[in-house]
């Protein structure tokens, strides 16, 4: 046994004999890291089967037979993996410490009473285990725990067991025997990666993996870590709302445009299927600075609410800050507003939130992040009943967004009975179909008016 120091890039994986300021391979600055590794003469421990030489196969004589997705039994789950768990496949879950992931996957691993589960964990007991599980309310005769940190032991149960799903809390406590350096490291995360997949892949076996994320969002490990599995899903959400977004960064066999949507409980996380009626507040008196918007997030259409509180700068230099939506694009709307509309924002703290801790991209909520500042500006309050969907462009036109008859649907179906779209989406026809009154405007300008006269 001989042990060397080298260094890894802990974001592409590279490595070097000696420190280096700047990474060849990746060019990111100061992510060289020094390890002591110790490299075994036995050069794999694992006793994965050899695979049988394989002959290319023409696109239309290959078999999809046997490839059908598995229901996890949690259909917001199964919605951002594009319908459910693909055999063989790797999914890396991250996300902030206590945010949630280690009782999704659990809640997943118990609900799917129709699968044989194995749920590995390296950080807690199974007393632990236990104990969480009957917190959830959730009990299972097809879930077998196993509190373990050697991969080896790991593969070993898993191709005795060969079960229908397999579960790791976290990749970052699993170690191998193939090299002596301590759990977390580069090096480690890598091969225990790398065999996890194999093991996937030879035999079928669907495998999620909870790691860790950095101080800066991103995930721990090298980014080669994100490369190597399938799909890589992000939790989020703040620990203090009760809300939390599950959404896809990468994903193999699905989009990424999707997300699914828990209320964090007593009894763990509840399926959101209705966020619409979640995301909207309900004040007895009217308001000014709010202002609902019809946002589609994939295929899946719900309603949010807009909150804007704009009043004059109490210092020589005006805030301007946003949760849940781009800052950059809330500047380029003020511009918008101060050089095309003639409103007068330039001197004025503006503070703007997407209620319900949830994060938007969506280019629809423009005109109600407009009308809802314009609101708070001239403190007048919107209709309660009147949503907005629409992009605003800089020369102050209302663009076109896609997918209008989606959003005019949700909102029809949640009560409202007025919503402002472009004039230039082409369902002036459809107006016979909706008993929600469409109004059609063309720039900023023409909404402020009919608003608020």
């Amino acid at each position: 046994m001989k042990t060397k120091t080298i260094f890894f890039c802990k974001e592409c994986g590279a490595q070097s004999p000696k420190w280096l300021g700047k990474c060849p391979a990746c060019g990111n600055w100061n992510t060289y890291e020094e390890e002591n590794v110790q490299v075994t003469s036995n050069k794999s421990a694992l006793t994965l089967p050899k695979k049988e030489k394989t002959k290319p196969k023409l696109l239309s004589g290959i078999n999809l037979q046997e490839q059908t997705r598995i229901d996890t039994g949690n259909n917001e789950f199964n919605r951002v993996l594009g319908g459910g768990l693909v055999p063989g496949t790797i999914i890396l879950i991250g996300g902030e410490p206590g945010i949630g992931k280690s009782t999704l996957a659990l809640q997943i691993a118990l609900k799917a009473t129709n699968l044989k589960t194995l749920y590995i964990s390296g950080e807690e007991s199974e007393q632990q285990i236990k104990l969480r599980a009957l917190r959830i309310n959730k009990n299972s005769d097809n879930c077998l725990i196993l509190n373990e940190s050697s991969l080896e032991n790991i593969v070993f149960h898993a191709i005795e067991i060969k079960p229908d799903l397999l579960v790791i809390d976290s990749i970052q406590t699993m170690q191998t025997e193939k090299v002596e350096s301590s759990p977390g490291t580069v090096t480690q995360i890598r091969e225990c990666t790398n065999e996890l997949l194999k093991l996937a892949k030879t035999y079928s076996i669907p495998t999620i993996l909870i790691g860790h994320i950095t101080k800066d969002g991103s995930l721990a490990g090298p980014k080669l870590l994100e490369h190597m599995v399938d799909t890589v899903l992000q939790f989020e959400g703040d620990r203090n709302h009760i809300y939390r977004i599950i959404r896809a960064v990468k994903n193999r066999f699905g989009s990424t445009s999707e997300l699914g949507i828990f209320e964090m409980q007593q009894s763990g996380l509840r399926e959101v299927s209705n966020p619409s009626e979640l995301l909207l507040s309900h004040y007895e008196e009217d308001i000014s600075g709010v202002a609902i918007s019809a946002s589609i997030e994939g295929i899946r259409p719900f309603l949010i609410e807009v909150q804007a509180l704009v009043s004059s700068a109490v210092y020589g230099t005006p805030q301007r800050s946003s949760t849940g939506f781009d800052l950059r694009r809330l500047n380029m709307l003020l511009a918008v507003l101060e050089k095309r509309a003639g409103f007068r924002l330039a001197q004025k703290d503006v503070f703007l939130n997407i209620a319900g801790g949830i994060k938007v991209d969506d280019p629809a909520i423009d005109l109600a992040v407009i009308c809802a500042i314009l609101s708070s500006d001239q403190d007048l309050s919107i209709d309660r009943t009147k949503c907005f969907a629409g992009e605003v462009g800089l020369t102050g036109e209302i663009r076109p967004v896609t997918r209008i008859e989606q959003r005019i649907i949700e909102a029809e179906k949640l009560g409202f009975t007025e919503i402002f779209i472009s004039k230039h989406n082409k369902i002036q026809s459809l107006q016979s179909k909706f008993k929600i009154k469409i109004s059609f405007a063309s720039k900023v300008d023409e909404v402020f008016k009919t608003m608020f006269g």
